[in-house]
C-alpha cells in the first residue's frame, strides 16, 4: 500500500470580488434598464481591450491555482509564504471546509484541523461538551474520548472552567482548548495555520513540543506559521507559496531561505503599493520611516535612545475608535517588542482622513542587528490594515547602560533592559544557616 495520505492535484480555487451577497428586489424599470446597458459595457470593455467574462463573474482571483504535490505519512510539511499566497485557502480545502474550483485533493486518514481559533466550536456548549463533540466530528468513540479527556483537560490547563460555556473564554482560553483537542484525539493528520501566534510564548513552546511529539509518532503535520525560526525547527520540508502557486518544493531550512529573500524584495516595495495585507481597508498605511527624539528622519535606530516609528496612513472617511499596533522582529520571526495602543490605555476617538501615527520607544532596547517591523490598524474592533514585513531597519550600537562601553561584546539575548544588582545580608545570613 502507497505510503502517500496527501495528494494534490492541479488543485485551483477562485473567488468572486465584490459578489453581491444576496439577491435584492429590483423593479421593472431597472431591469430593463440593465439589460439595455449590458451590451453598451460589452463594447466598451472591448474598445478598452478588457476580456469579457459572465456577466457579473468577470471580476475574480484566483486565490490558488495549479497546486500539485504528494505528502506521505508521518512527514512533517511547513507551508510558507507571505499573506494572500493560498496558504490558508489550501488547508481549508484539505479540512473539506472549502470546495476547489478545479483540480482535486486526496486525503487517506483522519483529519484534525486547527485553523482558526476554536473552529467547529459551539459557543453556547461547554469545554467538556465541544471536547466530545469534537471528538465525535473527527470520527472517535466516547470509550477513545473518555480515555483521552483527562489529558485535554491538563494540556490546556482549563481544570475550574471545563464546565464553563466557551462562549465566556477569552481568546487564550479559547485556544488552549482548541488546539489540545485538536491534537490529543489522535487525528493521522494535523493540519494547524496561523493560531499559534494568539498564545503567549510559553504556550506556543508547549504546542510546538506537542506538534514534535505527533511527528515523532509518525503522524503526519502540515504547519502554517509567520515564525521561521519554528519551522525550520520543526520542518523538515517545506513547500513556499507565492500568489497562489508552489514556488518551491524544498527542505525546510531551503524554503525558510527563499521566503526570506522574497520578503526583502517586498519590503523594498513602496508601503502604498503592497498588495499583500489584511483589513477591510476603511484605513491604510502609506509610509513608514524612522527618527529620533528631535523628530530628524534616520536610517538607523540607536540602542538606548528615544526612537520614533512614525506610519503615514489615508482614510476613506474621518474614523472613530481607532487602535494601533507595532511588532518588531527578528527576520526569522520571532516577535521581540509588541507595542499596542489598548496595552498603554490609549486609543483614537476621531482620525482626520490623512495624518501620521507616532510609536514613540523611549531608550530603544535591541541590540545591534536587523530587524522587521509588522504594523496594524483597527477600527471599531475591525481590521482595518495589517501589513507583515512592513519594513526593515537596522540598529547601531550604542552606550545603553551608561558605563562608557558599547554592548558589541556581549551575544547573549536581544532585549537589553535596565537593572540593578544587589546583596541583601538577610539572605546571606538565611543562605548561611540553612547550608
Amino acid at each position: 500500500m502507497s505510503d502517500v495520505v496527501i495528494t494534490v492535484e492541479n488543485l485551483g480555487k477562485q473567488y468572486q470580488i465584490g459578489a453581491k451577497l444576496q439577491a435584492t428586489y429590483r423593479t421593472l424599470r431597472e431591469t430593463l434598464v440593465e439589460a439595455f446597458a449590458a451590451p453598451v459595457q460589452r463594447v466598451g470593455k472591448l474598445l478598452r481591450g478588457q476580456p469579457i467574462g459572465v456577466a457579473g463573474l468577470d471580476e475574480t482571483i484566483w486565490a490558488l491555482k495549479d497546486v500539485s504535490f504528494e505528502i506521505k505519512q508521518g512527514e512533517v510539511v511547513g507551508i510558507i509564504g507571505r499573506n494572500g499566497a493560498g496558504k490558508s485557502t489550501l488547508l481549508k480545502i484539505l479540512s473539506r471546509i472549502t470546495e476547489p474550483t478545479v483540480g482535486y485533493a486526496k486525503i487517506h486518514g483522519r483529519v484534525g484541523s486547527l485553523l482558526e481559533v476554536g473552529t467547529g466550536f459551539s459557543l453556547e456548549l461547554t469545554g467538556r461538551e465541544n471536547t466530545y463533540l469534537n471528538g465525535a466530528i473527527l470520527g472517535m468513540k466516547k470509550h477513545e474520548i473518555d480515555h483521552k479527556f483527562d489529558e485535554i483537560v491538563a494540556f490546556a490547563e482549563l481544570d475550574q472552567f471545563i464546565d464553563t460555556p466557551v462562549k465566556h473564554y477569552s481568546s487564550g482560553m479559547y485556544l488552549r482548548l482548541a488546539f489540545a483537542v485538536a491534537a490529543h484525539l489522535e487525528p493521522e493528520i494535523l493540519l494547524v495555520d496561523e493560531v499559534l501566534a494568539v498564545g503567549d510564548a510559553t504556550f506556543q513552546k508547549k504546542c510546538l513540543g506537542k506538534m514534535e511529539e505527533i511527528a515523532k509518532g509518525g503522524r503526519t503535520v502540515l504547519f502554517v506559521s509567520h515564525n521561521m525560526a519554528a519551522l525550520q525547527a520543526l520542518c523538515p520540508r517545506g513547500i513556499l507559496f507565492a500568489e497562489g502557486r508552489v514556488a518551491a518544493d524544498t527542505s525546510g531550512s531551503e524554503a525558510v531561505r527563499s521566503y526570506l529573500t522574497d520578503c526583502s524584495n517586498v519590503v523594498a516595495q513602496p508601503l502604498g503599493d503592497r498588495k499583500d495585507r489584511r483589513g477591510d481597508g476603511r484605513l491604510r498605511f502609506t509610509e513608514c520611516w524612522l527618527e529620533n527624539s528631535a523628530g530628524i528622519r534616520v536610517s538607523k535606530a540607536v540602542v538606548g535612545e528615544n526612537m520614533r516609528f512614525c506610519m503615514a496612513y489615508r482614510a476613506r472617511e474621518p474614523l472613530r475608535n481607532v487602535q494601533f499596533g507595532l511588532t518588531l522582529q527578528e527576520p526569522l520571526g520571532t516577535s521581540l517588542v509588541y507595542c499596542y495602543t489598548a496595552d498603554v490605555g490609549q486609543g483614537f476617538n476621531v482620525m482626520p482622513e490623512e495624518g501620521v501615527v507616532v510609536c514613540e520607544i523611549t531608550k530603544f532596547p535591541l541590540r545591534s542587528s536587523r530587524y522587521l517591523g509588522d504594523i496594524f490598524a483597527r477600527v471599531q474592533n475591525q481590521a482595518s490594515d495589517w501589513v507583515k514585513g512592513a519594513f526593515f531597519f537596522d540598529v547601531e550600537d550604542a552606550d545603553f547602560y551608561g558605563t562608557g562601553k558599547l554592548d558589541v561584546f556581549h551575544s547573549t539575548g536581544r532585549v537589553l533592559v535596565s537593572h540593578a544588582w544587589d546583596v541583601r545580608q538577610e539572605a546571606t545570613r538565611f543562605f548561611i544557616a540553612s547550608s
